[in-house]
């Protein structure tokens, strides 16, 4: 029995490719198996069916607790045609196996694709173990009954395939039965999915022999008690903000223009209404964060998010908020850039823009989340961040992170604490100035809510008296303004934990310095004995930086930094710690293999 395997499914974007392995997912979590999932969809929003350009792909590696990653190379390759098998056959292992849809394998699709002759027909496939199936015949014959249409017959294929693969892996079916009787509310639709569903599946246990359909099996993760659920990222994010909400007693207003990947997040917080979160799609990125600092001026917590695009357009009224003095949560699920740059595809390329992107000396605190269920204790951390700080905000996400899913233990909410922001009780005086009264430690200052008569007070991005809060042009007083500022990120930096490595740790002679999605194959690789010896930090905060990192780092022989861009933290390392590190980039619009992580500690461990 395997450690782990990972498997792919790869068709048309009308194949449905995604909710074939989102319930494949489901089924795996149900079996106690753990799991890491990589949606990857292609950025044409309607490219000709049959192309490359078209193919939307959903990979899931499922096995032990100690599955981080989605996998390297592909044990199982579903593929829809000749274009999902031609754009996702260098991701098969050596001896994996695929499952083909022989059915549309006929000329037309195959010139689509771009093959001079039928694979199925000669040897390219020789060297992996294939299963060639009538997959839409198979279909149309269990739906014979039905009187559907041959395009109605089509979309339900992917439950016959969903069957199969779930006899393969010695799964029931019960639970998906269920959730299509819920999900689909036609009658006939929801009859029609059951039986292909039913039909792969016995199709599989039929045919073992004739067909040389494997069965395959990985072991269980073992989890600590508790309740547990597939959490997906941007799910995890919109969660988090409900739960920063109650933490912080304050209603959220969530304002957000549609983008890619962002765009999860505002359909995510849509249907959470009831939860103290309010959402307010605008008609551009810099209503949408305009809006966002209206309600934390209105005393309630504006969020806005984007992509890196987006983000760009937001610059200037991020720095408002910032001369305001008002919390504020941008969440910027990052994609490959500059420009439109890849949609949907993943990149940690905007650090730099997060950190330095303003005009002006405007440092704001910037975080990243580690993984998709990690989304939601960053969102809480930000929000208390930004509320007890009085200052926005930067979370940095990414494509990889919103759209990926895993295991999460359920929290209890009163193991966090509360979110408490600076009130004006107690405070006398003039108003303008009661509004800018600064906590002499954090920097912030009182948070007013409008309607108060006696706290009447005006706030604007021209430059404000350090006292008063009244407009001032006075040189020293704006040097003072600046000061304040970046005393506050010093003030964050105190209040954020030290990192905290053990003996054992500080003992080994190199050291990883990751941030974001990294994480989970770093800590796949070090996993394996031959790099066990290697010790891992992963950056939750970016700016402010940790206030041990440059004492810890100096204790290793050599420091690896491995990013999906071109070395902007190792950049940004530089800069503010003087640490001598060797970076190790990728951008490709794909997340670092656990291999490509071995063997760089591997070229290290070799030159050190």
């Amino acid at each position: 029995m395997r450690e782990s395997i990972t498997i792919r499914f790869a068709g048309d974007s009308g194949d449905g490719v995604q909710l074939l392995g989102n319930q494949f997912l489901v089924s795996s979590a149900k079996s106690g198996q753990n799991f890491m999932t990589f949606p990857d969809y292609p950025a044409e929003i309607r490219a000709p069916a049959g192309t490359t350009y078209g193919v939307s792909a959903y990979q899931i590696q499922i096995g032990e607790l100690s599955v981080k990653s989605p996998g390297d190379e592909v044990d199982v390759l579903v593929a829809f045609n000749p274009a999902a098998l031609k754009t996702n056959l260098h991701t098969l292992s050596k001896t994996g196996l695929i499952v083909i849809n022989e059915d549309n394998f006929g000329s037309r699709n195959l010139k689509k694709a771009g093959y001079l002759e039928n694979p199925l027909l000669n040897d390219s496939l020789s060297f992996f173990q294939t299963v060639v199936l009538p997959i839409s015949s198979q279909t149309k014959l269990a739906l014979k009954d039905l009187n559907l249409s041959n395009s109605e017959s089509a979309r339900a294929e992917n439950f016959w395939v969903l069957g199969l693969i779930l006899w393969m892996f010695d799964r029931e079916t019960e639970t998906i039965s269920d959730w299509i009787t819920h999900k689909f509310s036609d009658a006939m639709t929801s009859r029609a999915n059951q039986l292909v569903l039913k039909a792969g599946h016995a199709f599989g246990e039929i045919n073992e022999v004739e067909q040389k359909i494997p069965r395959l099996t990985s072991k269980n993760a073992t989890y600590a008690p508790g309740r547990y659920r597939a959490m997906r990222g941007s799910e995890a994010l919109s969660l988090g903000l409900i739960a920063a909400s109650e933490l912080s007693s304050k209603p959220i207003l969530f304002c957000s223009y549609p983008i890619t990947p962002a765009s999860p997040l505002l359909h995510a917080l849509t249907k959470q209404t009831d939860c103290g979160v309010r959402t307010f799609q605008a008609e551009d990125e810099i209503a949408a964060i305009c809006a966002a600092i209206g309600a934390s001026y209105a005393g309630i917590l504006g969020v806005t998010s984007s992509s890196g695009p987006g983000i760009a357009l937001k610059t200037e009224a991020l720095g408002l908020a910032l001369s305001a003095e008002l919390p504020l949560l941008v969440i910027n699920s990052q994609r490959g850039g500059p420009s439109t740059g890849l949609p949907t595809k993943t990149e940690q390329s905007d650090l730099l823009q997060a950190v330095y992107g303003r005009n002006g000396d405007s440092p704001i605190p910037v975080l990243a989340s580690r993984s998709p269920s990690d989304n939601f204790d960053v969102a809480i951390e930000a929000v208390r961040i930004a509320i007890e700080f009085m200052t926005p905000v930067m979370l940095l996400t990414d494509g990889y992170l919103v759209n990926a899913s895993e295991p999460w233990k359920l929290p209890k909410i009163d193991a966090y604490k509360k979110i408490i922001p600076r009130a004006a009780y107690g405070l006398t005086g003039d108003s303008q100035a009661m509004a800018y009264d600064r906590d002499p430690i954090t920097q912030a200052r009182t948070w007013v809510k409008p309607g108060d008569t006696h706290l009447m007070y005006r706030a604007g991005g021209l430059e404000k008296d350090f006292h008063s809060g009244n407009i001032s042009y006075d040189p020293s007083n704006h040097e003072a303004m600046t000061n304040m500022r970046s005393q506050k990120m010093i003030a964050i930096q105190d209040d954020l934990s030290l990192i905290n490595l053990t003996k054992d740790e500080l003992k080994n002679e190199g050291l990883i310095i990751s941030w974001g999605s990294t994480f989970g194959c770093i800590q796949e690789a070090l996993q394996q004995k031959e790099v066990s010896s290697v010790s891992h930090i992963n950056l939750r905060y970016l700016n402010p930086l940790p206030k041990n990192l440059k004492s810890i780092a100096d204790q290793f022989e050599w420091i690896l930094v491995p990013e999906l861009n071109q070395g902007q933290l190792s950049k940004l390392l530089r800069a503010e710690l003087a640490i001598d590190l060797v970076s190790y980039s990728k951008v490709q619009g794909l997340p670092f293999k656990v291999s490509e992580i071995i063997e760089k500690i591997h070229q290290l461990k070799r030159r050190y």
